[in-house]
């Protein structure tokens, strides 16, 4: 199986102005005159790793990473709790997107993306489809009317996993539990850390027990998980800011961008119908169903064909 390239360091980063007081930051790497590929991280609200860069060729690639709105290394962070991210929106990272493209100087590039990033990667590709030389997606997250409350309320994944339901569940006074978006919501965006700090990890713990097919244990970052938690409720009470059905309604838009799709069999975040169905909606992809993985990247299946992937498509056109 393939495993990661070796580590990488930047040759150039910035920070990049994309109105009022938001700054986006970005990095290149690789091979300056290679062909230029974007990795659009998850969330939302993730932020780029070191470990990011290590998903193409460097030699072949010019890799080009960035932080969306409010995260990562983006100003301002969505950890302050001051924060207003009424203008992070889908629409505005999709922007942000091509104006990072313009500002690098690259007329086209493959586009890679998981789970949010994923989304993001589709709603960019089918708003710009001539600026898209291949996609890239793994877990693939459509924003179907189902999704949110089958990780986030009783009786979706929470039957799976009782244990740690009851961490998110035991968050929320019992009397609040009919709508945990909006009772999460108002513990998320209280200014006293003593309130929103508890609320962010219960939410950042659940989602990082149902991530991988086999639980890992992870590390409480208490700014990232904030801004983590924050994000993914201000986009999940807000139908990602996406028209119902849009991503599927939009994929003939697809047509002639050649694609990889990758999804975990046991993917209980992205369920593997939705990568089923873009896959039948978009005319050239290629679907990948890991018959023993989850939701993470680095799943050994999963790692093996985003390689490859990326490998195929370091010469694309």
């Amino acid at each position: 199986m393939r495993g990661l390239y070796p580590p990488v360091e930047p040759h150039a980063v910035g920070m990049l102005p994309v109105g009022g007081q938001d700054e986006i930051y970005w990095e290149t790497c690789g091979n300056p005159d290679g062909t230029p590929v974007v990795f659009v991280h998850g969330g939302p609200g993730g932020g780029c790793t070191p470990t990011s860069r290590r998903l193409f060729d460097p030699d072949a690639y010019r890799i080009v990473l960035f932080d969306q709105r409010n995260c990562g290394r983006s100003k301002p962070h969505a950890s302050r709790p001051d924060i207003d991210l009424s203008a992070n929106t889908t629409a505005a990272l999709v922007a942000d997107m091509e104006l990072l493209r313009e500002h690098l100087g690259i007329e086209r590039w493959v586009v890679f993306g998981g789970s949010w990033g994923s989304t993001l990667s589709l709603a960019y590709a089918q708003a710009h489809p001539d600026r898209v030389r291949a996609l890239v997606l793994r877990g693939v997250y459509l924003v179907k009317p189902e999704d949110e409350p089958w990780c986030y309320a009783e009786g979706g994944v929470s039957r799976l996993f009782p244990d740690a339901w009851e961490g998110f569940r035991d968050a929320i006074p019992e009397d609040e539990r009919g709508d945990y978006m909006a009772a999460y919501a108002r513990r998320l965006t209280d200014p006293d850390p003593g309130v929103h700090v508890p609320a962010a990890l219960a939410w950042t713990r659940w989602e990082d027990a149902t991530c991988y097919l086999v639980p890992r244990d992870e590390d409480d970052d208490v700014p990232a998980a904030v801004a983590v938690a924050r994000l993914e409720n201000h986009y999940f009470r807000n139908g990602c800011f996406l028209e119902p059905g849009r991503l599927l309604r939009d994929a003939p838009r697809l047509d002639g961008i050649p694609g990889v799709i990758v999804n975990g069999r046991y993917d209980l975040l992205t369920p593997p119908d939705a990568a089923w169905e873009l896959h039948r909606a978009w005319p050239g992809s290629e679907l990948h169903l890991v018959p023993d993985a989850g939701h993470g990247f680095d799943e050994p299946g999963t790692l093996d064909l985003l390689i490859k992937a990326t490998d195929r498509f370091r010469d694309a056109r």
